[in-house]
């Protein structure tokens, strides 16, 4: 027997005890696809690969940190300087967590323009924002872990702000800290919520179930419009767009790895390479940038309860897009007012990046204050997604 009959008494044994054959083609050389499907589409892709160098780079860090207040940043210097290959891993997982981030802000805003939340994909919406929300939940306590003076001081600020809900808020700090101030306990917890709970038990779980429900209503395309199976511009996923997301995961990849061998410290904070020191308190508290718009939205209004209700509003908006955009059409390719709109609100969240990380009463090369700009930009923020609704009736649209 050559080798291709044992390749295929292989196959065929395990297909009479697992459904490989049949999975390989539903999903993969046989799933049809919309044949005008753009490069915005491998995004979600490039943060899955990403996600999983997070994972292989995350379980080798283990091997050697301490997660113990007096021996975690010394195990974190010792893998850089001590373990074979320990500062490459080190990077990448530092690094890691920006490039899934931008893929991810790429991915949601392709769908938000293309109108990919909208009827039959909502509950795919939905799981993609709770894939967003579970990563950061998981930058938020691995960023604890080095026990530098930012991730120390980062962690105490935002923990703070759970005990500004009403009756319940101080007994969620303290669970949450495991103490009365961020310490050794909250660092133990944060390293196993970090290490397993949410890449395993959460984000796992979602991402199984988001492309399950990809694979059952079917890409949206730049068109916004639905296409039969059968239809001649539906072509098979393999090996058109294996391959397109081949290249792109590479040339991503390059990108990334470039920035891992001759610019790690470009996305990493200065000051957390001084171990954390709960007696002196830095001059600015500022978060990764991924979390810079939500901060800024955060500081646009000075009630502590009021910001964190806008906090978590901000996210929780999203939710219910696909019932505050009715329009006939998905796609802001035949939305002329929704495209500027949409446009003008990516240049929005930017630019509440870009607030969040100067200090609230420095003044903005705009001559206000940054608070002051923060405020507008919240406001339009917000009023981006109330607008959806009167939108949706009033906007002509263009006829296919």
């Amino acid at each position: 027997m050559g080798k291709g009959g044992y390749r295929e008494s292989l196959i065929g044994w395990i297909d009479q005890r697992f459904p490989l054959t049949e999975f390989v083609s539903r999903h993969i050389t046989g799933y049809p696809t919309p044949g005008n499907l753009n490069y915005l589409w491998n995004f979600g892709s490039v943060a899955g690969v990403f996600f999983l160098l997070q994972v292989i780079s995350g379980i080798y860090l283990a091997m050697y940190y301490k997660p113990d207040t007096r021996f975690a940043f010394d195990s974190v210097q010792h893998i850089m300087r001590d373990v074979n290959y320990g500062y490459i891993f080190r990077y990448i997982h530092a690094i890691g967590p920006t490039a899934i981030f931008l893929a991810i802000y790429i991915h949601m805003g392709r769908g938000l323009y293309y109108g990919s939340y909208r009827s039959p994909r909502e509950l795919l919406w939905w799981i993609g924002l709770l894939i967003f929300t579970a990563f950061m939940a998981e930058a938020f306590t691995g960023y604890l872990l080095p026990w530098g003076q930012m991730s120390f001081w980062g962690a105490t600020v935002i923990t703070s702000l759970v005990g500004a809900i009403p009756l319940v808020g101080e007994k969620l700090t303290l669970l949450l800290r495991g103490d009365f101030a961020v310490g050794d306990a909250t660092l133990t917890r944060f390293y196993a919520i970090h290490i397993a709970l949410i890449p395993l038990g959460i984000i796992g779980v979602l991402l199984v179930a988001h492309l399950t429900a990809l694979h059952r209503v079917g890409s949206n395309n730049p068109e916004g419009v639905d296409l039969p199976k059968d239809s001649p511009h539906m072509i098979p996923f393999h090996p058109y767009y294996t391959v397109k997301d081949l290249w792109f995961i590479l040339l991503c990849l390059t990108v990334f790895f470039y920035f891992v061998f001759f610019k790690p410290s470009f996305f990493l904070e200065p000051l957390n390479n001084e171990v954390a020191d709960p007696l002196r308190t830095p001059l600015h508290i500022v978060p990764e940038w991924y979390f810079l718009p939500f901060y800024a939205i955060l500081r646009s209004v000075p009630h502590k309860l009021l910001g964190v209700l806008l906090l978590w509003l901000s996210i929780v908006v999203l939710f219910f897009l696909p019932y505050l955009d009715r329009s006939p059409e998905r796609s802001a390719r035949r939305r002329p007012v929704k495209r500027w709109l949409t446009w003008a609100f990516f240049l929005n969240f930017i630019l509440l990046g870009y607030v969040g990380m100067h200090l609230p009463d420095e003044p903005s090369p705009l001559g206000v204050r940054f608070v002051t700009l923060g405020r507008v930009s919240t406001v339009f923020y917000f009023a981006y997604f109330l607008s959806m609704p009167l939108l949706s009736r009033i906007e002509p649209v263009r006829g296919r």
